[in-house]
């Protein structure tokens, strides 16, 4: 019989994860210890060297993680294994490591492993040499009580409003077919927080009827998304039952569980009411925004901010928070900015942002509702003022009135000194004017970046930015290429190239080794006169294109090119980044339910008509205006994006070289796209612009080439064209050609705050 030595809750500070700000201090960490062994001796004797001194053990483990430092949980657990078998003879020993606010909307998270002497070598034992990561079956990396909002309930209540439920998760890494793990690193399988990122971002989106169909979800997206092998999962519904702490399900699930998914599935449809796949479930519950309520008659403009965690997650969810009620609604955002800390230096930039919302709240409540969403998202007000935080709000603008009282003063005290606060206040009120200073918002914003400048004062670089597969991008900082992936028969220079998956896969790599910074796939043929393919066979095209990739460990943005919501929903649910819509979201009603759904980038590209029609549309008025037309038109499609609940910060401009236009017509635009992306008065300016003229019929007709393969150097003219007008983004066929005509264009033209 093996007897137990426990040490419960040892709370020690280690310097522990891989985020910056995690790095600049210690913080707390909750060790739990059960060492195997035998009291029987001791237990006969009353004589304690017969046995472990569990005090012995707690110092030990206590002074050797307060000076330690590591990236990942793991590698602290594996590391206090090794020192208690080594120091405190333990035979065998468990290792719970608790991570508490590892994560915003969890309790804590960490691993829990169990080690033996024979686990490891004595030169492992004595650190004489590194000790990878070896799981073992009985390992486990946990989430405790992640807490959830989502519809869910057969009543018709539980139908109106979504409603809180706590998940738990155990992770089984050791079951992984993957080789031994370097020491201290955080694989993607096993990183709880991708895994809780993903199942967030799926499960908020959709509605349940029962806790069984919603428990189920969750292990399908933690092993078909995320690629775990195993994983146990835990749900609670706290407000289920009046007189019970909660009422929940918990369910274990394996790959060879969901491999069997089309018997699977087809067993569950037909005798349960659990929903059909999240595949379908996606496709039926794209919400939509109806018109503003008329009892929200108050405006008011909202700076937000966050630099811990994942922070432009935490402005999304913040703006999701503030609109759970009937009382605010969003009505517009500026774009996103990483800004650098102004008042405390020492601490991780931040993404800055404001928004435009309408409401019926009065100052003071709106202010306690803040605050409210601030703490839920774990914002500790104890801590020290302008230090790091997952979020903060404030209230810039109320109407046009002026109130002051001991929490709140309007308008915000110290906005006209931040520019991190104007610069994007000044996206969407720049003729706002402020109710003491007397001045408009952009005028506001001019007079500080020229005290600034006369004082040499060096407060940093301000860069627009956008969120792009969990990295933030600054727009600023190069050209971007767009490698394009067409999976159809059809298209005018490649069309049957790439007709398989796995040979789109490929393409896709190589497009990447050549210097690709997003994959666009597309699975229909937008050329002129081209045929439009039906719905299920474009997701057939593109759909097993993205999730190969995924499943490869395919890392790179991907970008869907459809203007048709159910492939663009698909899209997304399958791994894709960005939507590249031609027709700016007008060809289908509900294309911009799905961009607002998703909270991913978006572009929207300038067309009229469709393939057959587009070449009779070309008539932009007597002056033949098409910088100007083009701008008013796409301008347009922009605000009934804002209107679904778009964010600003996602969208992306294209004027749509070839489509609609003529030859003389696409000049036109290379030439003035100046004035689309830098004049003030241009409806667009400030987007980020896409250019795609690659191979394009106006090159081949200049170059005289009708082999659209052979105008590569066509298109690097036009590229270098695009670039120097202020192109964010260069879609192109021929990457490897274009990446050094990007960089010498981007060293001569991009301008660098």
């Amino acid at each position: 019989m093996t007897d137990k030595i426990c040490i419960r809750d040892l709370t020690v500070r280690n310097i522990i994860g891989v985020d910056a700000w995690e790095r600049s201090k210690r913080q707390p960490i909750i060790i739990n210890l059960t060492v195997y062994t035998s009291v029987s001796a001791a237990g006969d004797t009353d004589h304690l060297p017969y046995s472990i001194h569990y005090g012995v053990l707690c110092k030990t483990v206590e002074a050797h993680s307060e000076k330690s430092e590591f990236r990942s949980v793991e590698a602290l657990a594996d590391s206090i294994a090794r020192v208690t078998i080594r120091k405190c003879h333990a035979p065998k020993i468990t290792v719970r490591i608790d991570k508490p606010r590892a994560l915003l909307h969890a309790a804590s998270a960490g691993v829990e492993i169990t080690r033996s002497r024979s686990d490891y070598s004595e030169e492992e034992l004595q650190d004489a040499v590194p000790c990878p990561i070896r799981f073992k079956q009985e390992d486990i990396i946990f989430v405790k009580d992640l807490r959830l909002s989502c519809i869910i309930g057969v009543n018709p209540w539980e139908r109106e409003e979504e409603q809180v439920v706590v998940v738990n998760l155990k992770i089984y890494p050791g079951l992984d077919p993957t080789p031994d793990r370097k020491a201290d690193y955080v694989s993607s399988t096993h990183n709880y927080r991708t895994i809780v990122r993903t199942i967030t971002k799926y499960i908020e989106a959709s509605s349940y009827k029962t806790v069984e169909a919603f428990v189920t979800s969750v292990a399908r997206i933690a092993i078909e998304k995320c690629h775990v092998s195993k994983i146990t999962v835990k749900v609670e519904k706290p407000s289920a039952i009046i007189f019970a702490g909660s009422a929940g399900v918990e369910i274990t699930r394996d790959k060879e569980f969901f491999a069997k998914s089309a018997a699977h599935r087809a067993h569950v449809r037909s005798t349960s009411s659990v929903p059909a796949s999240l595949e379908t479930r996606a496709d039926s519950q794209i919400p939509t925004r109806g018109p503003v309520p008329a009892h929200l008659t108050h405006v008011v403009y909202l700076a937000l901010g966050s630099n811990m965690g994942d922070s432009a997650a935490n402005i999304t969810n913040a703006l999701r928070l503030l609109e759970q009620d009937d009382n605010v609604r969003v009505v517009d955002t500026s774009f996103l900015y990483e800004t650098p800390p102004m008042y405390v230096k020492d601490q991780p930039p931040f993404l800055n942002a404001a928004c435009k919302v309408k409401t019926d709240l009065a100052p003071l409540d709106l202010l306690k509702k803040i605050k409210e969403i601030e703490a839920g998202m774990g914002r500790d007000f104890g801590t020290i003022r302008n230090g790091p935080r997952p979020i903060d709000m404030d209230i810039l603008l109320y109407d046009s009135i002026e109130y002051h009282d001991e929490v709140l003063t309007i308008p915000h005290v110290a906005m006209q000194e931040r520019e991190f606060v104007l610069r994007p206040l000044c996206d969407i009120a720049k003729d706002v004017e402020h109710p003491k200073l007397y001045r408009h918002i952009s005028q506001l914003l001019s007079q500080l970046l020229l005290k600034q400048s006369e004082s040499n004062e060096d407060t940093g670089t301000i860069h627009k930015s956008v969120n792009l597969r969990r990295k933030i991008v600054h727009w600023d900082a190069k050209t971007l290429i767009m490698g394009i992936l067409n999976t159809t028969p059809d298209s005018f220079s490649d069309g049957g190239n790439y007709s398989t998956a796995e040979a789109a896969a490929l393409r896709a790599q190589q497009l990447v080794d050549d210097g690709a910074d997003i994959v666009d796939i597309g699975g229909m043929s937008t050329r002129p006169n081209a045929l439009e393919i039906s719905e299920e066979e474009e997701i057939r095209r593109v759909i097993p294109v993205i999730q190969l990739l995924r499943a490869r460990g395919f890392d790179t943005p991907i970008s869907v090119d459809t203007f048709r919501a159910s492939v663009a929903d698909k899209a997304i649910e399958a791994g894709a980044d960005l939507i590249n819509d031609v027709s700016a979201g007008e060809r289908d009603p509900a294309m911009y339910s799905v961009m607002a759904k998703w909270n991913v980038p978006v572009c929207l590209m300038h067309m009229r008509g469709d393939s057959k029609t587009m070449t009779s549309k070309t008539d932009y008025g007597k002056n033949d205006d098409v910088i100007g037309e083009l701008s008013k038109e796409l301008d347009k499609s922009i605000q009934k994006a804002i209107t679904a609940g778009v964010h600003r910060w996602n969208i992306i401009t294209d004027p749509g070289i070839g489509f609609a236009k003529n030859a003389q017509q696409n000049l036109q635009i290379l030439k003035r796209l100046p004035e689309m992306t830098r004049e003030s008065k241009n409806p667009l300016v400030g987007y980020p612009c896409l250019v795609g003229p690659s191979r394009k019929k106006f090159i081949g007709d200049l170059t005289q080439q009708p082999d659209a393969t052979k105008r590569t150097w066509g298109t690097a003219a036009a590229c270098t064209a695009s670039i120097a007008g202020g192109a964010s983004i260069i879609r192109v066929h021929d990457v490897k050609e274009i990446r050094d005509v990007v960089k010498v264009s981007d060293a001569i033209w991009r301008v660098r705050a």
